[in-house]
């Protein structure tokens, strides 16, 4: 069992539980996956950019990354049906874990003047979108082997039918959002 995961069956559940009137611990919200997704855009015709971000995105992630083709072909992007458009991946269980945990505690605070994470970024049934301009912020990226910097999108999808109930599972368990 990881160290996050350690402290949500030890510390967030009651606290949650109190907080909320659930009458149960099985009420309590918990987090079901994390998916990454890195989208590429008008990279996607240079095929060296989809397989390095595939190895970039394995490399955090610590699961092999998959990408992802166009639905539709849009003449205006240059973009055909089945084309290459990005690389995304999927963490549940112990990976999910070890993945918050990194992201929390060592990914986010080596971003620079890092003040916290605007808390906008819930959907309105408690599960949160994060937006990372670069990808250089995880230890597993080497600053001299990255040609071009990538964007991250990180999405906690979580078991919380509210924002509040979401956000109060991510900040007991040590997001830091901005105060």
């Amino acid at each position: 069992m990881s160290r996050l995961e350690t402290i949500y069956r030890d510390k967030v559940v009651p606290v949650l539980q109190k907080e909320f009137n659930y009458k149960s611990s099985m009420q309590v919200p918990g987090i079901e996956k994390v998916s990454l997704n890195i989208g590429l855009g008008t990279a996607a015709q240079n095929n060296k950019v989809i397989e390095e971000a595939v190895q970039e995105l394995t490399a955090i992630a610590g699961q092999k990354a998959v990408v992802t083709r166009a639905k539709k072909s849009i003449a205006a992007f240059k973009l055909r049906e089945g084309m290459p458009i990005g690389v995304r991946v999927t963490l549940r269980k112990d990976r999910m874990w070890d993945f918050l945990d990194k992201l929390m505690n060592f990914a986010l605070p080596r971003v620079r003047d890092f003040r916290g994470i605007p808390d906008r970024g819930f959907d309105g049934r408690g599960n949160f979108t994060l937006g990372i301009k670069e990808h250089m912020i995880f230890p597993e990226m080497e600053s001299d082997r990255i040609e071009n910097n990538k964007g991250l999108n990180i999405t906690i999808v979580t078991t919380a039918t509210t924002d509040k109930e979401g956000k109060m599972l991510l900040d007991q368990l040590g997001m830091p959002f901005r105060k």
